[in-house]
């Protein structure tokens, strides 16, 4: 009887050792309700617009200090990406101020692509969206690559760095070479086609993946059953580091991905327990275009899709082609969803949609490009 006693204490300490250890789902509940939280019914229209048909704006970040709003943002000439910066007092008037990742001519691996992301920003939802520094420099993650064109492969992840605050406009340090590439001994199958793409960086200061900084990071490879080739399959995989400098990549899989098409540009936001990852998809069997969604997770490895409706798609002249890529943030009781709108004239800038209706901007590509 003592046997059968020890038996089924050790049974029962194993069951709770293992629900320890096992991440707390998140409900279908607890999703409807960060839906509602997020979602942004009103388009408020274009808030960048580029100075020609030529430039095209992309994949804002957003950050504060002290009264002003910054944006980074991405110009694509035709030549490849550089990353720039605004600046803006309400978040939705914006003053382009410069650029921060330039062309350069001097046969480094990133002479033409240079998409920039600003790193470590506060996640908390109508937080202060401030920039953290580490050892004395702030950072900022991003694909580049040598050649010209539209993201001609390859195209890898590099990291830069200032001693100066974000918000001036200054050109960015960079390491001299990538510190994520699909050309790594441990590169995994779902980014092995040489393009890896957009990164957000962020610190885990509960340490919930063991590491004290984690990077959500899109990439194009293989798909899963076969190893077939395909067309184009893009997921969002995790790389983890203690020191922003050297990278290693955390688990074999991809963390959010789908059968087919995009899922991409991973941007984070702690809303209570959960974290939620705004994401942009497209080409999916089962929706059209491109969209903007989310995921939520309890413990920044485990995500829940969202299966709802979408949190923006096309529905505008000035977005009808594309509307993806968000940047989501809440002040003073407002939410702002800042996403990419692509017309059918493939002329792309930045807007914003809102969770309150704050009338519509009169700006549009038509009148405010030159031809």
């Amino acid at each position: 009887m003592k046997a059968i006693w020890i038996y089924i204490i050790f049974v029962l300490s194993t069951l709770c050792v293992a629900a320890q250890t096992l991440p707390a789902a998140v409900s279908a509940v607890e999703m409807q309700k960060i839906y509602e939280e997020v979602r942004t019914p009103y388009k408020y229209g274009l808030v960048q617009v580029p100075e020609d048909k030529e430039h095209k704006m992309d994949c804002p970040t957003i950050f504060k200090k002290g009264k002003d709003w910054y944006m980074t943002y991405l110009i694509f000439s035709g030549r490849g990406y550089e990353t720039w910066l605004s600046k803006s007092e309400d978040l939705l008037h914006w003053e382009n101020l410069g650029k921060m990742m330039s062309f350069s001519d001097v046969g480094n691996w990133d002479d033409n692509q240079k998409a920039g992301y600003n790193a470590l920003l506060n996640t908390k939802w109508g937080g202060n969206y401030k920039v953290k520094p580490f050892n004395g420099k702030y950072w900022m993650s991003y694909f580049g690559g040598k050649e010209e064109g539209y993201e001609v492969e390859p195209l890898s992840i590099g990291m830069a760095y200032t001693t100066k605050h974000p918000s001036v406009v200054q050109e960015w340090s960079r390491l001299d070479q990538p510190i994520l590439s699909s050309l790594d001994a441990d590169v995994r199958w779902w980014e092995n086609r040489n393009k890896l793409f957009k990164s957000t960086v962020i610190e885990d200061k509960k340490r919930l993946t063991g590491h004290r900084f984690v990077m959500y990071y899109n990439a194009v490879g293989d798909s899963l059953a076969n190893n077939k080739k395909t067309r184009w399959y893009e997921r969002i995989g995790m790389a983890v580091s203690e020191d922003m400098i050297h990278w290693k990549r955390f688990q074999k899989d991809p963390v959010v991905h789908h059968p087919v098409g995009i899922t991409g540009d991973a941007v984070i936001q702690q809303i209570g327990s959960n974290y939620v990852m705004f994401y942009f998809g497209a080409f999916w069997q089962d929706r059209k275009g491109s969209f903007n969604r989310f995921a939520v997770s309890k413990d920044l490895i485990n995500w829940t899709d969202w299966t709802g409706e979408n949190l923006i798609e096309s529905s505008e002249t000035y977005d009808e082609l594309y509307a993806h890529k968000s940047f989501v943030l809440k002040h003073k009781g407002i939410v702002y969803h800042f996403y990419c709108a692509v017309n059918k004239q493939d002329q792309r800038g930045i807007a914003v949609a809102t969770s309150k209706d704050l009338g519509k901007s009169k700006v549009n590509f038509v009148s405010e490009t030159k031809n």
